[in-house]
C-alpha cells in the first residue's frame, strides 16, 4: 500500500465517523485533503447535513468547493468532532496521544479549532507513529518582529531553530495568520509537557506545533487496513 492509498483509506474511515446534523471541524494537510474529499462525496451522495469550521483558508476552499457549509469559529463556536492528521504520534507514558502538527503551516488554528471541539480524532498512515517525538521538525509560530529574541531564545534550549522558507526561495514561509515558522531540530523530545511550557513562556511566540492530550482517538493506517487507538 503506497502513502496515499493509506491517506485514502485513513480519510474515507475518518468521513464515516461523521453524523448528519454534526459541526464538524475540518484539518489542513494531505491526509485531511483526503478526509475532506471522502466527506465531501458522502455530503453529495447522501445528502449529509453538516455545518464546519476549517483550520486553514487551504481546507476552507476545498470544503467549499466540495459543496459543504463551512463558515468562521465565530458563526460555529463549538463542534462536535475534528478530524485532522499528524507529522508524528507517540504514546505518553500515562496513555496520552503526543502529536507533532505544523507541517503544513496550519498549527496555530489547527490548535484553535481543536480546541473547539468535544473530541477530535487524530488521522495519519504507520509512518507517523513513533516511540518518541522528535524526528520530525518541530514547528513554532512567532510574531515577525521576534525573530531574532525567539531564535536566540530556543538556540540557548538547545532547540536548534531555523526560519522555515517558501520552495521558490522568494522568502519565509508565512501562515494564514502571517507569522513565521521556525521549525526546530531539537532531536527526540524526551520531555514533550517541558519543552512546550519553555517555548510558550518566549515572549513573542504565538505558538507551538506539539498536541499533548488533545487527541482522544487516533486512526492508523496500514497494510491490514485502519487501526484504532483511543487515549
Amino acid at each position: 500500500m503506497t502513502q496515499d492509498e493509506a491517506k485514502a483509506l485513513v480519510g474515507k474511515r475518518a468521513a464515516e465517523m461523521v453524523e448528519s446534523g454534526m459541526r464538524v471541524g475540518l484539518g489542513t494537510g494531505s491526509t485531511s485533503v483526503a478526509f475532506i474529499k471522502a466527506l465531501g462525496a458522502r455530503v453529495q451522495a447522501e445528502g449529509l447535513n453538516i455545518r464546519c469550521v476549517a483550520s486553514s483558508d487551504s481546507s476552507t476552499a476545498l470544503g467549499r468547493e466540495l459543496g459543504m457549509d463551512v463558515v468562521s469559529l465565530a458563526e460555529l463556536p463549538e463542534l462536535d468532532l475534528y478530524i485532522d492528521g499528524a507529522d508524528e504520534v507517540a504514546v505518553s507514558p500515562t496513555g496520552e496521544f503526543y502529536l507533532i502538527k505544523g507541517g503544513g503551516a496550519a498549527l496555530l488554528r489547527e490548535k484553535i479549532v481543536a480546541s473547539a471541539a468535544h473530541e477530535f480524532v487524530c488521522v495519519v498512515d504507520q509512518s507517523k507513529m513513533v516511540a518518541k517525538l522528535g524526528k520530525f521538525p518541530l514547528p513554532v509560530e512567532i510574531v515577525k518582529m521576534a525573530q531574532p529574541l525567539v531564535e536566540r531564545r530556543l538556540s540557548e534550549l538547545g532547540l536548534n531553530p531555523v526560519l522555515r522558507m517558501k520552495k521558490d526561495g522568494s522568502g519565509p514561509v508565512l501562515t494564514d495568520e502571517q507569522n513565521y515558522l521556525l521549525d526546530c531540530h531539537c532531536g527526540v523530545i524526551e520531555d514533550p509537557e517541558e519543552t512546550a511550557a519553555e517555548i510558550r513562556s518566549i515572549v513573542g511566540v504565538v505558538e507551538h506545533g506539539l498536541f499533548l492530550g488533545m487527541a482522544s482517538k487516533v486512526l492508523i493506517a496500514g497494510e491490514n487496513g485502519v487501526e484504532e487507538m483511543e487515549a
